[in-house]
């Protein structure tokens, strides 16, 4: 009930005919005649049916032998991200999915025999039946899926940058050069440097003029100007500078990858004919950019399944299907904007947040007269004078919030991206003093990454579904008995009824009668 309809065979070749966008990265076809396997976007001539065999992974594609099409890229291919209520295997093998697909998780540790224990423990199963469950469900092992996400990774920076072979290797999580050309010359039958050169990666003059640029793709539809217009309206000049009418984004970024700190700038820019996005990013970032590609399609939701969603929406937001869900480069930074914004309007959050800006983010050079300062780190913040908050307009409850976020986050206490553990996190913000459930339930739906968060309490939504928000507790209860109909997908029913998209059922509605 939560994903788009499987397909059968017949179906994929249809879609793969069409060169059917929506598609992508739900499935791969092996061409047998060939030995390649590709995106069903692929532009090269459409083989013959006898000769495709169709995965729902790449991973399960090189399992069965066949490599990666220079052309389409599969790399390239957004994640498949469903959600499953009903088989609790699909649900474990999902989850552990999600944690194998971030970077951060792809040292190789994570590929012996203590870190799949680990991983067990986290998902709170044996690690015996994390690999039964990996392989029913998946068809391959969880070292074998990690090694496909790794090898594209590397496949994508030999790609689209002239990082050093050597500085790829250590990029997509190996250990050393050797086991790095060693595993792509098994799996491709090519050297990095031929796959390279067979890539057509800049090169010269070109290569410095377009810095590190690297495309990412998503399913249609999408409402990139919906998404830039959202974050503009919230945007801290200094650190972020959206520019809607011309689909770009820049921001100045931090990232924390192995114990290091790594500061620069990215430029995003939406290609909407193509269905992908250009992201070109500074030099001092070069070295985690699968990390910060990671980041950057969680910040813009481009792993999203419109057909599983508007499945389940479009009867009550006809009109935005292409709406998707904003998250966050940092998920600190979100939340204590999320803080700053607790019963004022967007304009003054954006205020508070912009001083805080100015007295405490750390100055960086970059090429765009607008992007000039960091935001603050959790250190900084977590040690900063109360009575320096106070001077910037921020009362003693909020002050009281930020500094305990702060702290927690700079000790290590509270995780706050996608990859946490959403129950012990939700539970853990709202231990925390003047962090209730509507700030817990606002940073799950950005910066956590939950597609079925609820801010209980927002008067904007309870006034977009047409609710009397002044009748309080009793609005509440509406509200929710209403949007139980849209579950697993209600942060995306939050953003499109902000959006004004919300369109009441004709007949009287039997949750206002029964008030």
């Amino acid at each position: 009930m939560n994903r788009a309809t499987p397909l059968d065979d017949d179906a994929r070749y249809r879609a793969l005919c069409s060169h059917d966008a929506r598609f992508d990265g739900r499935f791969f076809v092996g061409v047998t005649s060939t030995g390649i396997y590709c995106r069903p976007v692929c532009r090269v001539r459409t083989p013959r049916r006898e000769n495709c065999r169709f995965f729902n992974h790449a991973a399960q594609a090189e399992q069965a032998g066949f490599r990666p099409c220079l052309r389409c890229r599969p790399e390239l291919a957004p994640l498949d991200r469903h959600w499953s209520a009903e088989d609790a295997g699909a649900i474990l093998a999902c989850q552990a999915m999600r944690l194998l697909d971030d970077p951060q998780s792809w040292s190789t540790t994570w590929v012996d025999s203590t870190a799949i224990r680990r991983l067990s423990e986290r998902l709170g199963v044996s690690d015996r039946h994390l690999r039964r469950i990996f392989e029913a469900h998946i068809g391959v092992s969880p070292q074998r899926y990690v090694q496909t996400r790794k090898l594209l990774s590397a496949k994508q920076l030999l790609a689209d940058t002239r990082l050093p072979v050597s500085q790829v290797a250590q990029a997509s999580g190996f250990a050393s050069l050797r086991r790095f050309n060693g595993a792509i010359q098994a799996r491709y039958g090519l050297s990095p440097t031929q796959m390279r050169r067979s890539q057509s990666a800049p090169s010269g003059r070109e290569a410095e003029h377009a810095g590190a640029t690297v495309h990412l793709s998503w399913r249609p539809p999408y409402d990139a100007v919906a998404m830039l217009t959202f974050l503009a309206q919230r945007q801290l000049p200094g650190v972020e500078w959206v520019q809607p009418e011309a689909l770009r984004l820049h921001r100045t970024v931090r990232l924390v990858v192995g114990g290091e700190t790594h500061s620069g700038w990215l430029v995003a820019q939406f290609e909407p004919a193509a269905h992908r996005l250009a992201l070109r990013v500074s030099d001092s970032l070069h070295t985690v950019l699968p990390s910060l590609i990671w980041r950057v399609r969680a910040l813009l939701d481009l792993d999203a399944d419109p057909q599983a969603i508007n499945a389940v929406l479009h009867p009550h937001f006809p009109t935005g299907d292409g709406l998707r869900v904003p998250g966050g480069l940092d998920g600190f930074e979100l939340a204590v904007r999320a803080v700053l914004g607790q019963q004022v309007t967007v304009a003054a959050a954006r205020t508070l947040a912009q001083r805080l800006v100015e007295r405490w983010g750390e100055p960086l050079v970059t090429p765009f007269a607008s992007l000039h300062r960091l935001f603050p780190s959790a250190h900084t913040l977590a040690s900063a004078d109360p009575q320096a908050l106070g001077e910037l307009g921020i009362v003693r409850q909020r002050q009281a919030a930020i500094q305990a976020l702060a702290r927690a986050v700079a000790d290590g206490a509270l995780n706050l991206d996608g990859q946490a553990d959403l129950p012990s996190t939700l539970q853990a913000l709202q231990a925390l003093p003047g962090i209730g459930p509507w700030t817990a339930q606002y940073i799950a739906l950005r910066a956590l990454r939950w597609p079925d968060a609820w801010p209980t309490g927002d008067v904007a939504l309870h006034q977009a579904l047409g609710l009397n928000h002044r009748l309080g507790t009793a609005t509440q209860r509406q509200a929710k008995r209403l949007a139980s109909a849209w579950q697993p997908w209600r942060s995306y029913a939050v953003l499109r009824a902000w959006a004004g998209t919300y369109q009441a059922p004709s007949t009287t509605d039997p949750l206002k009668d029964s008030l």
